[in-house]
């Protein structure tokens, strides 16, 4: 499971972006555009929607569940100080996908109960896409809080994030996520299709079997 988060600093827009990582595979794209008014962020919703309707990718939003809703996204994340989950669902209705960030195991707590759909746990490293960057939790950080969800049969999915890099597929995958979360190591590759490509190959060995599901 690979989620791209676009990302404001890498001197392409935000459409160059979903563009390439559609075209390397990616079937989850967050448009995250924290300084942008309303309109530019409609304006690339209106441009990337077919062609992520195309490739069978969901859209989601970071914070904007008024905007989610009138540009019928498939979604939104939201940060701690952004609308409350539950809030979120009646807005946004029963099938929308809804992620919400958790930095600590009270943070999970808070929200087991709520209607979500997963975690974006982290952040994992220092990233430079995010202001008020809460503790970084590294891969002890992650196993732990993924050890604890276990042992309180908590069960809602886990997406890593934060200044996550190729290298730390393994790392990350084997500490009991279900998914990465990533922006600048995308973002910033030569080519960004192939980078995604690169991802999706490596992650693909912890997606479920079919099998597995019987």
């Amino acid at each position: 499971m690979l989620q791209y988060i676009t990302n404001s600093h890498c001197g392409r827009s935000e459409v160059e972006q979903v563009k390439a990582v559609l075209e390397g595979g990616c079937k989850w794209i967050q448009i995250r555009m924290k300084e942008s008014s309303d309109d530019e962020i409609r304006k690339v919703v209106d441009e990337i929607k077919p062609l992520c309707l195309e490739k069978d990718a969901l859209i989601i939003l970071n914070d904007r569940v008024d905007l989610a809703k009138e540009l019928e996204t498939s979604g939104v994340h939201l940060g701690k100080t952004d609308m409350l989950p539950s809030k979120a669902r009646l807005e946004l209705g029963p099938s929308a996908v809804i992620g919400v960030t958790v930095n600590t195991f009270e943070d999970i707590i808070a929200v087991r109960s709520l209607d979500i759909d997963y975690l974006g746990m982290g952040p994992f490293q220092f990233t430079e896409t995010k202001k008020n960057l809460a503790p970084q939790l590294g891969s002890d950080g992650i196993r732990s809080l993924c050890a604890r969800m276990e042992e309180a049969e908590i069960e809602i999915a886990k997406v890593a994030v934060g200044g996550i890099r190729y290298e730390d597929i393994d790392l990350l995958m084997q500490s009991g996520v279900n998914g990465l979360a990533v922006s600048g190591a995308i973002a910033m590759a030569k080519d960004m299709a192939e980078e995604t490509h690169r991802f999706l190959e490596a992650l693909s060995k912890y997606q479920p079997k079919a099998s597995d599901a019987v």
